[in-house]
């Protein structure tokens, strides 16, 4: 139960709630108990009563008793009926209150969970998995639920009517108590030893679902590749493979369920059985009555559902604990950004590394080694470089979504580790090299850093990002729904739309992170020139591969393995006919042979 502690706070806060349901179904079992000793005096009513007629057979009297005993049958059935009313609404009062509170608790960890989330840096979101994070925030937290309502509820329910019935049982007849309660015993032994296996057994189901669930969610998201290469066969088979071992799993889980409570039920009956054979002992030596019997036979049938559930509630909160030691795990890290209070700087833009070298935590491979360079506002700066020479690391350092492994990164002088987070990133336009895009309508995308739609400022950062002429010839224009990762617009159109979000923002630095690879020549430079009115005075730092994108920067930084190998415009690198001369050669010989 330790993984369960968590949720020791939600029962306090809801503590209004559990206390009245905790009173309610100890309520509802005093009226569930109370017909058996109804039972009884109408039961031995009955044995005495029909002596008494045969007595007086003959007689007129004999009609007068047996009006009379009608009467009393009625009575007493009459109350048993009010009883199982009375209980019936204390049953309803107890429901309403320990269910509706477990669903305000998971309401409440559903979004503990999915904030925590947002708070984890970006090298967690690389270790794990989407299909894993989803499972846990949904799967998992129902599991919980159902230990917070159904568990917490039977358990309680069962722990009070056990008490109830026992002390009435012994109240009546202490041997024939003993004995009648003889196999429980047994059948905690039984539930102890089977919930051991239960419990592993669930973990190893969890495991297996959070596979399924990624995998599922990995080649839906991937579809388009899968159809590409006609690989639907294969995926069928993988897929197969997965739900197989998901239901080898489930399927030893459900035979020793299966087990489970047909011995249970026989251990119940068993009961029954000893306690007619003594409470027939008893009745004989005249130490109760065949009331008594009866009323034990009701006390046991009513044992008969509690024990059930008892393997049934210990199942359940056993996965429950399996599912909430999953959501400690991730409740319990810590993210690695962490975010400085106080008041939001407004930055104007300048950059500077200092030595900065970064190993990425979970490969161990180095993308810098003692990078220092400097940036003035207004100005923009281009990096270049082949396919991992560490470009979009230095864009995701001064997004501070890494912080540097040596060295030291300062925005208008001031370490990036002393900026408010949300403050810093709210000043910073970023288009990723990974294009992304949510489902939903286009204006919505482009605005997505306002909490407010404002069409003509959506309208210009369509413009300023040469889409919006694709956009207006869509049948619904800006409010067009947009397919589950953009894809229902091409390549090109996504990586605008994602530059239109960016400029959406007014941002004093703006980061292009080889976002233009899909777009033509001409469109790409009518981008380039808006990008120079729009951020005048502000900082670019645009990151290509293609010398075409970035010949016009104020400053450029070639990079190889990690270091700057070359800095300065334009004109300076080639005059210096190193690594950038030599790519602007090869760009030049490869778009001729094209052409």
């Amino acid at each position: 139960m330790k993984d369960l502690a968590y949720l020791n706070k939600f029962f306090y806060k809801y503590r209004w709630r559990l206390i009245p349901g905790v009173m309610f179904v100890i309520i509802s079992n005093i009226f569930g108990v109370l017909p058996a000793q109804v039972i009884r005096v109408a039961f031995d009513l009955v044995t005495e009563n029909i002596g008494a007629y045969q007595l007086f057979a003959g007689f007129n009297r004999q009609s007068m008793i047996y009006d009379i005993f009608g009467s009393s049958l009625m009575l007493f059935g009459a109350l048993v009926l009010v009883l199982a009313l009375l209980r019936g609404l204390f049953l309803f009062f107890m429901r309403q209150t320990i269910i509706l509170m477990s669903r305000h608790i998971e309401y409440d960890l559903k979004n503990e969970i999915y904030n925590h989330y947002q708070l984890l840096s970006l090298a967690f979101y690389r270790r794990h998995n989407t299909g894993d994070l989803m499972n846990r925030v949904t799967e998992d937290v129902s599991r919980v639920r159902m230990y917070l309502g159904p568990g917490i509820m039977y358990t309680i329910n069962t722990v009070v009517l056990f008490i109830l019935v026992i002390y009435a049982m012994l109240t009546v007849n202490i041997r024939l108590a003993i004995f009648s309660v003889l196999p429980l015993p047994i059948l905690a032994g039984i539930i102890y030893y089977v919930n051991n296996i239960i419990n592993y057994r669930s973990e190893q189901i969890q495991e297996r679902l959070s596979g399924l669930s990624s995998f599922v969610q990995e080649n839906i998201s991937g579809i388009r590749v899968i159809k590409s290469y006609v690989r639907e066969g294969f995926v069928r088979k993988n897929f197969a493979a997965e739900s197989e071992n998901y239901k080898t799993h489930s399927m030893a889980l459900a035979r020793v369920q299966a087990m489970f409570y047909p011995i249970m039920l026989l251990l119940v009956g068993l009961s029954n059985v000893i306690t007619m054979y003594v409470g027939g002992v008893e009745v004989m030596k005249g130490n109760i009555t065949s009331g008594n019997i009866a009323e034990f036979i009701v006390y046991l049938n009513m044992l008969t559902f509690p024990v059930i559930s008892l393997g049934w509630v210990t199942s359940l909160i056993q996965r429950a604990a399996a599912s909430q030691k999953r959501i400690n795990e991730f409740l319990q890290q810590e993210p690695e950004i962490m975010s400085a209070d106080g008041v939001v700087h407004t930055i104007k833009g300048a950059l500077e590394f200092n030595n900065v070298s970064f190993t990425y935590p979970d490969t161990g491979i180095q993308a810098l080694k003692n990078v220092s360079f400097k940036v003035d506002p207004g100005q923009m700066v281009a990096i270049i470089g082949r396919t991992g020479s560490g470009k979009s690391t230095i864009a995701n350092l001064v997004m501070r979504m890494y912080d540097t492994t040596d060295g030291e990164i300062t925005a208008d002088n001031i370490p990036l580790k002393q900026f408010n987070l949300e403050g810093y990133r709210s000043q910073i336009g970023f288009v990723p090299q990974e294009v992304f895009l949510f489902s939903d309508t286009i204006a919505n995308n482009i605005a997505f850093s306002a909490d407010v739609l404002d069409l003509p400022v959506v309208e210009q950062a369509a413009k300023d990002a040469a889409v919006y002429n694709n956009i207006i010839e869509l049948e619904h224009g800006f409010t067009t729904l947009i397919g589950e990762r953009g894809v229902t617009l091409s390549g090109g159109q996504k990586q605008r739309v994602s530059i239109a979000r960016a400029i959406f923002k007014h941002p004093q630095i703006l980061i292009f992170d080889d976002c233009l690879s899909a777009v033509d020549t001409r469109t790409e430079e009518e981008i380039l020139n808006n990008l120079g009115r729009v951020m005048q005075g502000k900082t670019s730092i645009i990151i290509s591969h293609r010398i075409s994108t970035i010949k016009n920067a104020d400053k450029i930084l070639v990079m190889d393995k990690g270091q700057i190998v070359e800095h300065g415009n334009h004109e300076y690198l080639m005059q210096l006919k190193g690594t950038y001369f030599d790519l602007y050669e090869k760009q030049l010989l490869e778009e001729e042979q094209d052409a």
